[in-house]
């Protein structure tokens, strides 16, 4: 068969361009004020980060929208003109050209808004697109990096809440101010400044718009923010129950509690559309309030213009420019105002944002040692360990010397520490004291993510994802031959299965391999363990989803494969490390014995029990089956 990725492939030119998504994270870090609150000034730091882009995108909305200020200075040029020549004062000559120049230079700026819009929507674009995927990108960075423990405790569900929704937020609240907070500014200064330069009086009535707006904004913006928060929070705790009633729809479907399962889903989905109705009902009452607000200063515009024309201090044709300049300010404002409940949505998304990219639970391997290669040698020294909040040590005093090669085994009832020392193996976990050292180098000293290329492990509960058989064999690996596949499908006791799919390797085995059985499915990740070659090989109770048939080839296999390699392997069924180099007995955390098979059956200690347990039970099952 041919070769699907060999070895000795060519590697990729330096040359050849390769697009690479920048790195945001040090966006979401916090800085602490006088008064020990601490802030992380998102968008201070993203505004220098693309400061001339914003800058040139700036210049060309000026041209962009220019005839939204002509219109009223020329309309008012017009009116002026027109009642000039009413009152005789003006030919009609002198109007006429007014009307063309004016005409033409309104012309000019209408034609140069198609390409000025089109650079500018380009630069605009580029910018939101590239800082949109490097949000993202450094969340998911950030999650690769998070401890084991930290991603236990946070629910899957909240998580892919905070990564789809609020990284989304949180684009929106860097695109608001690109695309609106900036130029209602810019339209609001530049209209400020035209009424200035035609009446300084004028422009002192304008300039009590802002402070009405932002008083009205400040009453809103603490009851907005609280109730955004509440929405988020009630939507992240729908999207962790969607989650687990998904994860349970077969034992739901099974014990009949389709029922149960929808009431509690409809409570969470009722907590969402409460707080949405709260949220709604607050920006309903702010949304009116401005709208209210910025609607009587309007009157009041026209009544104070009119005045001041009546007496002579403005022109009949500079009550039409004002009032429109007037309009278009408290539009601009007034759409800054409007804006608060996009800007309260986008920090509160923010700060959910932040929770990820602030935590400090994270294995940091920048700086530390290499790990080209490893023998397989393993010790652990007087190792404590408990996890976060527990009270008693999962793992006491434990100390072991594993030579290259070895193949040792860990047995015990349930919750004596197994799966905490295979953990601690393979780096998830830290002891709380004491070292555990790889051919004589702490672990922790360990560039862990190098560390783990060379190690394979096949957990308790097989993980698979949808796709086929060679897909989740071959995870993670660029190269291999399709020797090598075939050796790791042999060794894992899949060669008669594979020969009676349609497509053989390339079969779709569905979502999580539903399309197979539970032993069809862990002999598939004991495959996906053996093609990586490792020197340290981990089965946490890996052949406790087979039947005897199935695990007694998987167990012929093994004991072929991890020749030459260190071997833990954590066992369910006693007889099936018989041929272990040394057997560790834990209980409540500690090793309280260790020996050869033999030995330890005739210690007749805890393993001789165990032992006597496992085939006790094993007997009753088979009776009960007869």
């Amino acid at each position: 068969m041919k070769t699907i990725q060999e070895k000795g492939e060519k590697p990729r030119s330096k040359r050849e361009r390769i697009d690479v998504i920048p790195d945001y994270d040090y966006l979401f870090a916090e800085t602490e004020n006088k008064k020990g609150k601490k802030k992380n000034k998102f968008f201070g730091k993203i505004v220098k980060m693309n400061f001339w882009p914003l800058f040139f995108s700036s210049l060309l909305y000026v041209l962009q929208a220019a005839p939204l200020w002509l219109m009223p200075l020329v309309t008012s040029d017009i009116i002026d003109a027109v009642a000039l020549f009413v009152s005789g004062e003006l030919a009609a000559a002198e109007v006429l050209k007014k009307v063309g120049i004016d005409s033409a230079i309104l012309a000019v700026a209408l034609a140069q808004n198609v390409p000025t819009t089109v650079c500018r929507n380009t630069i605009v674009s580029k910018m939101l697109r590239t800082t949109s995927a490097g949000i993202k990108s450094c969340v998911v960075r950030k999650l690769q990096s998070l401890s084991i423990t930290y991603a236990k405790d946070m629910e899957t569900g909240r998580i892919q809440s905070k990564f789809l929704k609020d990284t989304d937020a949180a684009d929106t609240l860097f695109s608001t101010l690109v695309q609106s907070i900036i130029p209602n500014v810019i339209s609001a200064l530049i209209a400020v400044g035209i009424a200035v330069f035609k009446n300084g009086i004028v422009a002192l009535f304008f300039l009590c718009v802002i402070p009405c707006n932002v008083a009205i904004s400040r009453l809103f913006n603490k009851r907005l923010r609280a109730r955004y928060r509440d929405l988020r929070l009630q939507t992240e705790g729908m999207s962790n129950r969607l989650s687990a009633m998904l994860e349970m729809l077969t034992i739901t479907k099974a014990h009949g509690l389709e029922q149960t399962e929808i009431d509690a889903v409809n409570r969470a989905i009722l907590g969402v559309a409460g707080s949405g109705v709260k949220v709604d009902k607050t920006s309903a009452y702010f949304g009116s309030s401005s709208w209210v607000l910025n609607n009587m200063l309007s009157c009041g515009c026209v009544v104070f213009c009119a005045v001041l024309a009546v007496f002579g201090k403005i022109s009949v044709g500079d009550i039409v420019l004002y009032q429109s300049m007037f309009v278009s300010i408290t539009s601009y404002v007034s759409a800054l105002a409007n804006l608060l409940p996009t800007l309260g949505a986008g920090f509160e998304a923010l700060s959910s944002v932040s929770e990820i990219m602030n935590a400090t639970d994270v294995e940091m391997n920048i700086g530390k040692r290499s790990v080209p290669s490893i023998r397989g040698d393993v010790v652990f020294q007087n190792v404590y360990y408990k996890y976060p909040g527990a009270e008693e040590y999962t793992v006491k005093n434990f100390s072991i010397d594993v030579k290259a090669g070895e193949c040792i085994a860990v047995v015990g009832s349930s919750g004596s520490g197994k799966s905490t020392l295979m953990n601690l193996i393979i780096g998830f976990l830290k002891p709380v004291s004491g070292r555990v050292l790889i051919d004589g180098k702490p672990l922790d000293e360990c560039n862990l993510s190098e560390y783990r290329h060379h190690i394979s492990v096949v957990p308790q509960n097989s993980i698979l994802f949808a796709g086929t058989i060679r897909e989740n064999i071959t995870y993670g690996l660029s190269r291999y031959t399709e020797e090598e596949l075939q050796k790791a499908v042999e060794l894992a006791d899949l060669t008669d299965l594979i020969k009676t799919l349609p497509h053989g390797v390339d079969t779709d085995i569905g979502e999580h391999g539903d399309k197979l059985s539970g032993g069809q499915k862990q002999r598939i990740t004991i495959a996906r363990a053996l093609i990586r070659n490792p020197a340290v090989l981990i089965f946490d109770e890996a052949t406790s989803a087979l039947d005897n048939i199935s695990e007694y080839h998987v167990q012929k296999a093994i004991s072929s494969s991890i020749k030459g390699r260190t071997t833990f392997i954590v066992a369910h069924r006693l007889s099936t490390i018989r041929g272990a180099d040394r057997i560790l007995v834990m209980e409540r955390g500690e090793c309280v014995e260790a020996g050869t098979y033999e030995e330890l059956m005739a210690k007749k200690g805890r393993f001789y029990e165990l032992k006597s347990l496992n085939d006790m039970n094993s007997k009753m099952a088979e009776e009960a089956l007869a």
